[in-house]
Formats: structure tokens, sequence, C-alpha cells
């Protein structure tokens, strides 16, 4: 049985993150593959000193706010627990790490933005510099971002072209590579999108939500007027009510975990949001939804844009949205052979890349 590690950005806070690094370790256990998740930690020293004097500021002053997100990380911390196999020991990516090669057979770093230059602290780590040439394996990676700086640009050539099996989970990340290194890398979906919808409910976990059908919005960014506007206008036309999910203002919005997060989708009557993974998972729950561009992050953007594009849901988009005619309504057959197109794919790949 090949040993498989799973090198992506560790953390209890992103439903997104979760369920991507829980659908990876899937998709390789299905094909005999023995996985863990390394757990890492990406800070310095002097890192780790402010994040606690920040921590103990936040504790002093809105006490009440620190202790919900929390008990909110204990959930996302539950999930990992039952679902994910995670190392014991966490790393630090400033250390030398090549004994990890008489470990594992393979090392699959992905998805998630891994390779944005803001979250992997441009370390040559999230490139799997330290694991010997042949075992290195690039899932989907996300560059979060359209451009790279100069410095970011001599590195990640380098390392990019360090890996043997690369893919990538944006169109964009693909020109980046091209552009960089001149490679063709194929763009896989993300790993959520490999496994069915009657797994994913398998995870679910039901919690209190509006009695009456209601709009779920969940965003990242910024919430502007012309947003509200429209969404508060689909909810005159459609009789349902407004559920936030991640409100720090109503506790069960607040403390929903990965599970809750899926259970919530899944018996919304319609999805308003700016995330990528809401909009990936309206999609493998069949749920109709509006995807908005994110304020303040339009670079991200163009990983929703290459989902819509993929799945030919491009009137999902809130400028294409026309709210009186038709918006519950979504024909999903198209998007179910697509998705069936997309994993066997990606499992090509996985089984190529593993089979060296």
């Amino acid at each position: 049985m090949k040993r498989v590690a799973i090198i992506t950005l560790n953390g209890y806070f992103n439903y997104g993150n979760r369920l991507q690094n829980y659908a990876l370790q899937e998709a390789l256990s299905s094909l005999g593959c023995s996985v863990l998740t390394l757990r890492f930690d990406r800070n310095t020293k002097q890192d780790k000193h402010k994040i606690f004097l920040k921590k103990a500021i936040k504790t002093l002053t809105n006490p009440l706010a620190f202790n919900k997100e929390r008990n909110r990380q204990k959930n996302f911390i539950g999930f990992s627990r039952d679902y994910i196999a995670e190392s014991k020991k966490i790393y630090n990516i400033y250390d030398d790490l090549t004994h990890l090669n008489n470990e594992f057979d393979h090392f699959v770093v992905g998805s998630d933005q891994v390779w944005n230059p803001s979250m992997n602290r441009l370390s040559s780590f999230y490139f799997l510099d330290f694991a010997e040439e042949d075992k290195r394996i690039a899932y989907a990676p996300s560059f979060g971002v359209s451009d790279l700086s100069e410095s970011a640009t001599v590195k990640y050539k380098e390392w990019i072209n360090g890996i043997p099996y690369l893919s990538v989970r944006e169109d964009e990340g693909a020109r980046i590579i091209k552009d960089l290194t001149g490679r063709e890398a194929p763009v896989l979906v993300d790993p959520t999108l490999l496994l069915p919808k009657e797994k994913w409910l398998n995870v679910a976990k039901s919690s209190r939500k509006p009695a009456k059908g209601y709009l779920l919005t969940y965003f990242l960014g910024e919430i502007p007027d012309e947003y509200r506007k429209h969404i508060n206008a689909i909810t005159e036309t459609e009789g349902v009510e407004i559920f936030n999910l991640g409100d720090i203002r109503k506790k069960e919005a607040f403390l929903a975990g990965p599970s809750e997060f899926i259970n919530y989708i899944n018996d919304c009557s319609v999805l308003c949001t700016d995330s990528f993974h809401g909009a990936v998972f309206a999609i493998l729950l069949e749920k109709p939804f509006v995807v908005y561009p994110r304020k303040g992050s339009m670079s991200m953007y163009s990983r929703i844009s290459t989902l819509l594009n993929k799945f030919d849901l491009n009137e999902r988009r809130y400028e294409n949205v026309a709210i009186n005619n038709g918006l519950l309504e979504i024909d999903f057959n198209y998007s179910r052979s697509i998705i069936e197109q997309e994993r066997e794919k990606s499992y090509e790949f996985l089984k190529k890349a593993l089979t060296r």
C-alpha cells in the first residue's frame, strides 16, 4: 500500500480548507493509498510572539467575541478529528524535513491556495522541495492571484519546474505556469468535486435553521449595499427569509462547523455567496445559487470564473441573474455529465502519478 502525505494549508476556521482536505484524502484512499495529512506551522518565533499578543489583547478588549471564535474553532477541530487523518506532530516549514522521505512514497500538495504568495510565506516547502523529486505531486493547487511579484516569479519558476506531476485548479494558474516554465499544466477540479453527493450527505450534520424556506448567505468578503438590495429583492420575490451563515450575532450561524455547512446548503432554497466552495457545494448538492464578485479581492474571482465556465453556469453570476425569471430553476443535467468527465480526468492524473 502506497503511503501518501498531503501538504495543504492547515487551519481550523475555513470551510473550504477542511472540506477539500477531507475530499483529497478520500480520493487518494479510494486508490488504495494510506493517507496522512501533515500538520505544519508557518510561523517564526517572532510571528508566534505577535500572535500571542494579538490574542491577549482580543481576550481583554472583546472577550465575548474571542470566546465565540474559540468555540467555533472547536467545531472545526472536531470535524478534523472525526474525518481527517492528521499527523500528531506539528512540523515547521523552516526545518529540515528530508527525513520524511523515509516515511512516505509520495507527497501531494494541494488543493486550496497553497501557491498564494501571501499565504505560503514564499516558502519552497509548498513546492515539496524537501521531497525526492519523483515523489512530488501537485493536485489542483491554487495561486489565488492573477500575477506574481518579481521575486516570486524567479522562485516559482525554479520550484514549479521541480514538480514532475503538475496540475492546477484555475485557468489563470495554468497561464501563470505556462508563462513561467513553458509547461502545459492540466486544470483539474477542486477535490471536493471528486466525491459524490451521497458521500457528502453522510458527513453532513443537522443544525437549527429557519422552519420555512430560507435564502442562505455565505460571504467571505464585505457585503456592499448593492448586494444587500439584490438579496432582499430575491427574498421578497420568493417568499423566503434570510439566514446569514457566519453571522457572529447568531449562535447557530456562527458556530456551524464543516458538517453543518453542508447541511445548511443542502436544505436552503437558494444560496447567495462570494465563496468558491460555496458555489462548488451548490453545484454538488444541486441547489440554486447566485455568485457575487468578492469586494476587495477580485483577483480571487478567477477560480470561480473557471468553475462557472466549466459547468456552463455563467447565468448564476450576480450581474446575469434575472430575479423574476426562474431564479430557483436550474437544470443540473449538464453539470452532472461534466462532473463525471472531470472526475475521470482527475483520477487518471492521480493514478498515473501514484504508479511511478
